[in-house]
């Protein structure tokens, strides 16, 4: 692995393992925690710790993102040529979207909500002393804090299987079965 690609995949990797890993904290301890306020503060407090973690979170997905960009710069000649890392790298590639989406949608929800000082079960769980606008966006956080993490887990369990299709064993049987594809597809 050149120099570029190691920093590339560190990148990536670390980049993964803290957006993974924060959006999962978020859902399990801040909102957690946040709870534990008055039913007026909840969302404040639960805003106030999303907020403080979403410039990590920004960063965390850049260098994921930027990492990435560089792993398939570096490895266009085996994506094109390996069975199976062509597909592998769109499915990542369509799931790190979604998990951009998802981040960007949760952050703008999250926006709006923890200004509110308005009583709630919790931080994603109205009253129903909550105003309807409010309760609307905590249903949504309610899903988003658990489709990050499963999407970004996804991620990096792709990228793991990615790293292993890297051994010098799995090139050259998925080199030869792309060479038998290709055969085949010329025969017919």
């Amino acid at each position: 692995m050149s120099r570029t690609s190691t920093v590339s995949q560190t990148l990536h990797d670390l980049g993964g393992a803290a957006w993974f890993g924060g959006s999962l904290m978020g859902a399990v301890g801040v909102n957690s925690a946040a709870d534990r306020a008055e039913p007026e503060q909840r969302l404040a407090a639960s805003g106030a710790g999303w907020g403080k973690w979403a410039p990590v979170q920004a960063a965390a997905v850049a260098a994921h993102t930027l990492g990435g960009i560089g792993l398939l710069v570096a490895n266009r000649d085996r994506v094109g040529q390996q069975k199976g890392v062509l597909a592998n790298t769109v499915v990542k590639s369509a799931l790190t979207l979604l998990a951009v989406g998802a981040t960007a949608w949760s952050g703008v929800l999250g926006a709006k909500v923890g200004k509110e000082h308005v009583p709630v079960e919790g931080s994603t769980e109205p009253s129903s002393g909550t105003p309807h606008d409010v309760a609307q966006a905590q249903q949504q956080l309610k899903a988003l804090q658990w489709v990050t993490p499963v999407l970004t887990g996804a991620v990096v369990a792709l990228g793991a299987q990615q790293s292993q299709q890297q051994r010098p064993e799995k090139q050259a049987r998925g080199r030869l079965g792309r060479v038998r594809q290709v055969g085949r597809a010329v025969r017919r």
